[in-house]
């Protein structure tokens, strides 16, 4: 049967839900990656068992089927690189909070800073914070198992999904786990579900665990001569077991763009110093007793330093930190954006390649990220219109995956793999390990209906168009 076929019987089944215009399908089309690849039709369930029937039918007729939320995915994971249908999620949005348990009950649509909200107005606080969180939504990070700046001291998503609840690719209706903090009944398919990108079923609910809101938060920005200072500093503070909330570092490069989209120096007669902006929460006797000791360590290790007295002046020391992404387009209008992780024993000898990087490319590559999990952005800048530019900037993405993984750390921290990084999934995973996740996609989805064509696949994202299209996120 033709997808045409398929998609009238789909009609015939949930109506106006189903959406075959062509403005519709291109506006499902892409996501952040800005890659387009046009659907038959676009699907917005009104309810959680409209999933069910799509992918029902679906599966009967081979249908290829891409589930999105906002789109913030830099990866291409939810292009929809096969056509099909797209099951768009943001009608399933509520959030509800059981604040005697410490838990949200959320739906997939539901931005992360919705449950956030919902969350603190009864004293809960959930950790996760990825940059986009206005955007994003919860079903996507649970399908990236994204993290954000939190991550070092409270952990990614993962840490915090207690149960999920949604469809298999055969329209079958699951849950994994229960509205429990304990849970030991049966082989742990939640965590399957978590990071697969859409491959193994769609989720369409879940249970977050909540913690207590920290009653104080205490802020300071460092500044250091040069990137390898910077991050020995940083581990020198990690080995004396203090754990910042945040931790987060901007290597000359990136301050440079953010103090020039600002108009302002971070500290006065520095200009383009890298910086660590720390920030610590917990009780107010826990945050006090740390001050003594992490301003010794500012006053040995680092060139400058300043601590925000109040929350007004945290937010007015996070500035540098908010415009440094979007601030990094002077350098080139095209950037690749890798995630990596780098294990802590290695940062110093990380920085002294990316040095390395910068000459041999002879591209800007500014580098900002988590340091207390070892998650970096490593932001290679190029002119997407120089042939010469756009191939050495390929070549750098290789050698850092190549040099990441010899470091023994990861080529994905938040970001998934989707369709930009599968050329280096086997970098990552052996031939066995490979096997093996292929084996899970078989068994859940023999049909090969859901996500097809991202992180098994070897493609180039780079060899597509890229689309002239610009979204809010994109400057955050």
């Amino acid at each position: 049967m033709s997808i045409a076929t398929a998609t009238r019987q789909l009609k015939k089944r949930l109506g106006a839900r189903v959406d075959t215009s062509r403005e519709g399908c291109w506006a499902a089309s892409f996501d952040s990656s800005k890659i387009s690849f046009l659907p038959a039709a676009v699907i917005t369930p009104r309810q959680e068992s409209d999933v069910g029937i799509v992918l029902e039918l679906a599966n009967k007729h081979r249908v290829p089927v891409t589930v999105r939320g906002r789109g913030t995915t830099l990866m291409g994971s939810a292009a929809p690189v096969r056509g099909g249908w797209v099951v768009d999620t943001l009608k399933l949005a509520k959030v509800s909070i059981d604040a005697d348990a410490g838990l949200a009950l959320v739906q997939a649509g539901a931005t992360t800073a919705s449950a956030q909200r919902a969350a603190e107005k009864l004293g809960w606080f959930y950790p996760p914070d990825p940059s986009s969180k206005e955007y994003c939504t919860i079903g996507g990070n649970i399908a990236c198992n994204a993290g954000g700046m939190h991550g070092g001291k409270y952990g990614v998503t993962r840490d915090f999904v207690v149960a999920l609840r949604g469809y298999l690719p055969t329209g079958e209706f699951v849950e994994w786990g229960t509205a429990t903090k304990k849970f030991s009944a049966g082989f742990n398919l939640r965590d399957l579900w978590i990071g697969s990108e859409g491959m193994l079923g769609i989720v369409t609910g879940a249970v977050l665990k909540l913690i207590p809101q920290p009653a104080a938060r205490w802020t300071l920005l460092t500044s250091f001569p040069d990137e390898v200072t910077a991050l020995k500093a940083a581990r020198t503070l990690f080995r004396s077991r203090v754990q910042p909330a945040i931790c987060e570092f901007l290597d000359r490069e990136s301050v440079l763009c953010a103090e020039r989209a600002t108009g302002k120096t971070v500290f006065p007669g520095q200009a383009g110093r890298p910086v660590i902006l720390l920030e610590f929460a917990g009780g107010v006797a826990e945050v006090d007793d740390l001050k003594a000791d992490v301003l010794a360590w500012a006053q040995r290790e680092a060139l400058a330093f300043r601590e925000a007295r109040s929350r007004a002046e945290a937010e007015e020391l996070w500035a540098v930190r908010r415009k440094c992404s979007g601030a990094m387009f002077e350098l080139g209008d095209a950037k690749l954006n890798e995630d990596i992780v780098v294990p802590m024993k290695n940062y110093e000898k990380f920085a002294r390649f990316l040095a390395g990087l910068k000459r041999s490319s002879k591209l800007p590559v500014p580098t900002f990220g988590h340091l207390a999990d070892g998650n970096l952005h490593v932001n290679i800048m190029y002119h997407r219109e120089d042939k010469a530019e756009a191939k050495r900037a390929e070549a750098a993405v290789q050698k850092l995956m190549e040099t990441v993984v010899a470091f023994g750390g990861a080529i994905s921290g938040e970001h998934g793999i989707g369709l930009a990084k599968t050329p280096f999934l086997r970098l990552q995973h052996s031939p066995v390990q490979v096997k093996a996740m292929q084996a899970v996609k078989r068994a859940l989805d023999p049909r090969g209906i859901c996500n097809p064509g991202k992180m098994f696949d070897v493609v180039r994202i780079w060899k597509f168009p890229k689309l002239e299209v610009k979204f809010p996120w994109d400057h955050k």
